[in-house]
């Protein structure tokens, strides 16, 4: 069972997908922590009271990404790093769930490393990105000591499938992946000089080298977004530092420059309807440690978009998600490490209330 504290240090959120709606319609954020992880939960749908933190012990991570699947579920997938007898590092990659709002994680369970026989290479393992598809399977990726992208995915019966690698030698940290609406996965691993992509033709297929998209993201920074049916979107920032760019791998073409100040960390994206249009919202936080938020008609960039600051210095990327009520909810882990919440006005256009401190 959780535990109730408000005494633990919390880390700056690892990736953007923090902030998750459960099949009840509550929202529930989630923060790495001293031994664990936090977890606030909203009373009810839509707000505006929270419950929490509750303390979820889950000893040395150093690495947490969130996954939700249609049924709602919420997996959480770490990288683990330990000391043996020697003092020698032990990595592995670990796997928890939640299946409602406010309930306890199962147990977390090792989904090993694939470092099995060159060992010495086991600590060199990078950073896990997950995706769940329409039929609640779940997929792991990670970026290994020699800079390849090895897969794991759950298969049937809970039992999980050995490792594939995907045989690179260009990918660094900050992979991303998403399963679209037809339950296909596709995964981004950001390099040097482009952003290489692997895709499924159908759920349950193996994933297979696409083309590379001619982006060459800050690591860490870039996200995915269904923006049309089966259709993704990758936002990402320069690793040039021009701001954030654009591309839609299935429509080709070059980036698309969209602005902004982009600090270190990941972009947050949420599709919604803004005064009956269809809209996409991006956030990050900027240089200046501040959440940054912008919104623009959906595959539609070029119309313009203009970037707001808003609230006060966080830590790591704010998130965003949509209430019970559809709402558009902006979520940051405040310098304090207590959890920060801007919720839309019920006006036209999308202007934030006041941020409130939960």
């Amino acid at each position: 069972m959780p535990s109730r504290t408000r005494n633990l240090s919390t880390g700056a959120p690892d990736t953007a997908r923090w902030l998750l709606r459960g099949k009840d319609g509550r929202l529930s954020a989630y923060a790495r922590a001293e031994g664990g992880l936090l977890r606030w939960t909203e009373a009810r749908a839509g707000g505006p009271e929270w419950d929490g933190p509750d303390f979820f012990e889950a000893p040395d991570l150093t690495y947490l990404t969130l996954a939700q699947g249609a049924d709602g579920y919420v997996h959480f997938v770490g990288r683990r790093e330990r000391r043996d007898e020697k003092g020698e590092a032990v990595v592995d990659l670990v796997h928890s769930v939640q299946y409602q709002s406010g309930r306890p994680l199962m147990d977390w369970r090792s989904l090993g490393n694939p470092h099995t026989k060159r060992v010495e290479r086991a600590p060199r393992l990078g950073a896990p990105a997950a995706a769940v598809d329409a039929a609640g399977t779940v997929h792991v990726f990670v970026r290994d000591a020699v800079n390849s992208v090895r897969m794991r995915r759950e298969g049937k019966g809970g039992k999980w499938e050995g490792w594939k690698d995907f045989k690179v030698r260009e990918a660094l940290d900050g992979i991303a992946a998403l399963a679209t609406s037809t339950g296909r996965v596709e995964v981004l691993a950001p390099g040097a000089e482009a952003t290489l992509r692997w895709a499924q033709e159908k759920q349950g297929g193996e994933l297979t080298r696409a083309d590379d998209i001619p982006l060459a993201p800050a690591p860490g920074s870039g996200t995915a977004l269904e923006t049309a049916p089966d259709r993704l979107t990758y936002y990402a920032a320069d690793a040039l530092g021009s701001g954030v760019l654009a591309h839609r791998p299935a429509l080709g073409g070059p980036a698309i420059p969209l602005g902004g100040a982009p600090g270190t960390g990941p972009v947050a994206a949420l599709r919604t309807a803004i005064d009956g249009h269809d809209c996409t919202v991006l956030a990050h936080r900027t240089a200046a440690g501040r959440p940054e938020l912008a919104a623009f008609p959906t595959e539609d960039e070029e119309a313009g978009l203009w970037w707001a600051a808003t609230g006060e210095p966080c830590l790591g990327a704010p998130a965003l998600a949509l209430d019970a009520r559809g709402r558009v909810v902006m979520a940051a882990i405040g310098l304090d490490g207590t959890l920060r919440l801007a919720r839309q006005k019920a006006e036209p256009g999308l202007a934030l209330e006041a941020w409130t401190r939960v």
